[in-house]
């Protein structure tokens, strides 16, 4: 197939479709902006209900055929896709920077997990075909046997647009599922274009990857509610997945969702209080705190608490901040007014609530400040609220069960982490709370291939990584042989 160009300043202005590309129904278009600079630097298609429509059509259509070839034909397509990435490295970072306000250092790891999504599916496989004798008939033997579970929905969110899209997209692939992409509105080219982009160039057949981008107030309710896709991968806020899993649920589409969380970072009495605050802001700053397993609460043992506070003040005072395509910026934009206007609203309710602000609260157009409230509770509204921005509210414990019970305190359930000198303790530590990923001794915004990647409670449903992905792709089939003639009686 032709070169494909995926530089911010490519052609944009049309959907993916069967192997086509095609202005959206309607014709009409939405602007994309660099949150850095608010400055429109593409057009993309504004899809209708007949284009999802057609999407899934087509992905339906290329599905039996898809799903027949030898895995080492789909692997082929995987691998091709792979290497266009890789080839096109830097011009995929340079997207990320611009269209989603992704510092060079967030940008090209996002692009590298990314890149091992693709790799790592190419190791991934159903589990092999079983015979067992049957229980009551000894001349009768069961297969089970693996099979593609269809057509894939995949919606993805703005803050890591690329990897939360290829995590469910690559394995899909790879296993023979064809794939109807709806990326975030704010990050519709690096969320799914440039990947449409990428699948044509690698010459997959048509109909097995289709990307529509468009409102969610307009499509929205269309891709999450349609009948025919049999999976449907949702990252997002837990209010907007329920109303997605619901509307999957009515069609018997399984949702496998990763939702919103509310994170706590445990703080013994033994730490080495330097590195631990270092650990902390890593976990609150990274992507300007736009990080579902970012460290939302800081819950701090009060014989370290003055000392960690005034570590964490010091880094988040650090740290450069400004447009995400200098590389020497460590701290971008938030991704629009409605997330600003949010974390200013948390911050001075906090306040308002006894919180001290030691740092940050403001915000420079769209570039907030890495921000620092000490004396919180865990009912203060950057404390009980995913507040999804680069806050840290600091809560001081005065013990492990004080710091275990507020962890638990909240309706999430997605990542954690504590730090403490002994590990065993840490670990006895890491077991008592409620999160489906843990992490001692490390800041908790970690996504490995061969880990289960997913949260507890409110956070979410289903798995993502290796085998527990692979157990969402496909279905089980049981076909029964009977080797002899045997007499039948009406059961």
């Amino acid at each position: 197939m032709a070169p494909q160009e995926v530089q911010p300043d490519a052609q944009w202005d049309t959907l993916y479709i069967d192997g086509q590309w095609r202005e959206s129904a309607s014709g009409e278009t939405i602007p994309v902006e660099n949150p850095a600079t608010r400055e429109t630097f593409a057009e993309v298609p504004a899809a209708t209900v007949d284009d999802v429509d057609e999407a899934y059509e087509a992905a339906d259509r290329a599905q039996d055929d898809w799903a027949a070839l030898d895995r080492e034909q789909r692997l082929e397509y995987v691998e091709e896709m792979r290497d266009l990435m890789q080839q096109k490295f830097g011009e995929i970072v340079e997207l990320l920077a611009k269209e989603s306000g992704s510092a060079q250092g967030k940008a090209q790891g996002e692009a590298g997990i990314a890149l091992s999504d693709f790799e790592t599916a190419l190791d991934v496989e159903p589990p092999a075909k079983e015979e067992r004798d049957s229980v009551f008939h000894s001349d009768k033997t069961h297969h089970i046997v693996q099979e593609p579970v269809g057509v894939v929905s995949i919606i993805s969110p703005w803050n890591y647009p690329l990897h939360l899209t290829t995590r469910a997209l690559a394995p899909a692939l790879a296993l023979g599922n064809t794939v109807v992409v709806k990326p975030a509105t704010d990050t519709p080219i690096i969320g799914g274009l440039m990947l449409a982009k990428i699948a044509d160039e690698a010459g997959l057949p048509d109909g097995v990857v289709n990307v529509v981008t468009g409102r969610g107030s307009e499509i929205g309710d269309r891709v999450a509610g349609h009948p025919v896709p049999r999976v449907l991968a949702f990252t997002g806020s837990t209010g907007v997945g329920k109303s997605v899993a619901g509307q999957a649920g009515e069609n018997l589409t399984m949702p496998t969702l990763e939702l919103g969380g509310n994170g706590p970072f445990l703080v013994t009495d033994d730490v080495d209080v330097e590195q631990a605050a270092k650990i902390g802001a890593v976990g609150s700053f990274t992507h300007q705190g736009q990080v579902c397993i970012s460290i939302n609460r800081h819950l701090v043992h009060e014989d370290v608490y003055d000392e960690y506070v005034d570590h964490l003040v010091e880094y988040a005072e650090s740290l450069t901040v400004g447009d995400p395509m200098d590389p020497d910026t460590d701290f971008g934009p938030i991704i629009n007014e409605t997330q600003r206007d949010d974390l200013l609203e948390y911050v001075e309710e906090t306040v308002e609530q006894g919180a001290t602000l030691e740092t940050g609260g403001e915000a420079d157009d769209l570039f907030f400040e890495p921000t620092v409230l000490s004396d919180a509770t865990n009912d203060m509204a950057a404390a009980c609220n995913e507040h999804f921005g680069p806050i840290a509210p600091v809560i001081p414990i005065s013990s492990d069960e004080e710091g275990v019970e507020i962890a638990n305190d909240t309706e999430y359930g997605l990542a954690a982490a504590v730090n403490c000198n002994d590990e065993d303790r840490a670990y006895e530590l890491a077991s008592q709370i409620d999160a489906g990923m843990v992490h001692v001794n490390d800041h908790p915004i970690q996504d490995e291939p061969n880990a289960p990647f997913g949260g507890m409670k409110s956070s979410g449903l289903g798995r993502y990584n290796g085998e527990w992905v692979v157990d969402k792709l496909v279905e089980p089939k049981w076909i029964s042989v009977q080797h002899e003639e045997r007499d039948y009686d009406l059961l």
